[in-house]
């Protein structure tokens, strides 16, 4: 049964605590950098394209750590909206040292 959250404030440290793999972590952080490089290959290129290899990029690499280094279901399948925004918030924390990878 999924949990139930009344914000975000409340479902980031859930969704910490599913990311304690560093490797999970590292997945992440590689594949949400990707989709910014697809992001900007889209528009600096204007080949669309490159908005449908995003989320293969983003969620591929990360369902690859959860399902073989995490060993948990996805927050995606779950709270998909949280688990977006937590996307770029852990990215956020990694990139400033909150948060090791």
């Amino acid at each position: 049964m999924s949990q139930s959250f009344a914000s975000f404030r409340e479902f980031y440290p859930f969704y910490l605590g599913e990311h304690s793999n560093v490797v999970c972590r590292r997945l992440h952080y590689i594949g949400s950098l990707l989709v910014l490089v697809c992001l900007a290959l889209a528009l600096l290129r204007g080949n669309p394209w490159w908005l449908l290899a995003a989320p293969f990029c983003g969620y591929g690499f990360a369902w690859v750590g959860h399902f073989f280094f995490e060993k948990n279901r996805p927050a995606t399948f779950s709270h998909p909206l949280y688990s977006f925004v937590g996307d770029w918030v852990m990215l956020r924390d990694m990139l400033v040292g909150r948060i090791r990878f």
